[in-house]
């Protein structure tokens, strides 16, 4: 099972999660205004080329325009790919564009908002044009899919993981008292957090032992099992 962290801006942070035992490490890509923890494409590359061995950078981009978005997977060299604009702003004809003209070694992942039935469907579709999804929560006054903080229905996402033939990360208001409950409903290939693992009233700041209380939670799951890389 993957374990997978957003949203860091300093490479020794990222360095250390990786040995806490996280396998996915993100960071925001862009300087947009729009969220939290934005970095360059200088500062992001450096966080992707410095993770020790174990570590997969993932980069997220709010970004709606398909140039832009390929330009900065060139200047980061991720090894996964995170588009998390809205559905509508980046439709299943420009993932599969993004896709076609990406990379061969970077992963493509799109986020997924999770509200009722309806998003079994929509994941179906993105799984086609995508090599991983993220089921997230989306909330007015959110920009783009996730970092809200709230948890949506693992019943719609565990329907989800069923129906897609891809790997899928749950993610949505996760954290160490609840991922095991989360893992046992859903059954994802992977779990993530953000706004949980950060330092206590800071939107920006990682917090190592927090980090380290949320894996040794996805650890102590009897669904849990170390990924191959």
């Amino acid at each position: 099972m993957i374990i997978q962290i957003y949203a860091f801006t300093k490479v020794e942070e990222a360095i250390a999660a990786v040995n806490l035992g996280v396998d996915n490490v993100g960071f925001v890509v862009g300087l947009y205004d729009m969220v939290f923890g934005e970095l360059s494409f200088a500062d992001a590359h450096e966080i992707a080329k410095s993770l020790p061995e174990g570590g997969t950078s993932t980069a997220i981009t709010m970004s709606d325009d398909a140039d832009e978005i390929l330009r900065m997977a060139d200047a980061v060299r991720p090894d996964i790919l995170h588009i998390s604009s809205e559905l509508e702003e980046v439709n299943l004809d420009m993932m599969a564009q993004i896709r076609e003209r990406l990379a061969p070694d970077i992963k493509l992942m799109k986020a997924i908002p999770v509200e009722d039935e309806k998003s079994v469907k929509i994941a179906q579709d993105y799984a086609q044009v995508s090599d991983v999804l993220l089921l997230d929560t989306s909330r007015k006054g959110f920009p783009g899919v996730g970092a809200t903080g709230f948890a949506h229905d693992w019943n719609v996402s565990k329907k989800i993981v069923a129906s897609v033939d891809i790997p899928v990360i749950l993610a949505g208001g996760l954290n160490k008292d609840n991922v095991g409950e989360a893992i046992m409903k859903v059954r994802p290939w992977g779990v993530d957090s953000n706004t949980s693992t950060n330092i206590e009233g800071s939107r920006v700041e990682k917090d190592l032992n927090r980090i380290e209380a949320f894996v040794r939670a996805v650890q102590k799951s009897e669904f849990y099992e170390k990924e191959a890389h």
